[in-house]
């Protein structure tokens, strides 16, 4: 099991804009504060340590670089299907 300073977290959103975002991220305690937050929410959580340094990079409340659309399809993918939804649905 890793240590609290070593936890790191991405959380990313789709929807709003015309690529997915950062919605926020943080390492140890603020990590973990993300975390507990998408749990409370009844949101997924992966672990994907590749992905988050990928999107390490990217600042809160910018798209993810077009490098990346296919690595994070993958995992909105999962999340539609986890839920139901079609893509369609949640595109403006």
């Amino acid at each position: 099991m890793k240590e609290i300073d070593e936890i790191k977290a991405i959380a990313l959103e789709y929807g709003q804009r015309q690529a997915p975002s950062i919605l926020a991220k943080g390492e140890g305690e603020d990590a973990m504060s993300i975390i507990d937050a998408a749990f409370d929410l009844g949101l997924p959580v992966i672990e994907d340590e590749v992905l988050q340094r990928l999107l390490s990079g990217v600042g809160i409340g910018e798209e993810i670089p077009e490098s990346l659309y296919r690595a994070v399809a993958v995992v909105l993918a999962w999340v539609f299907w986890l839920r139901g939804d079609e893509p369609a649905d949640k595109v403006g």
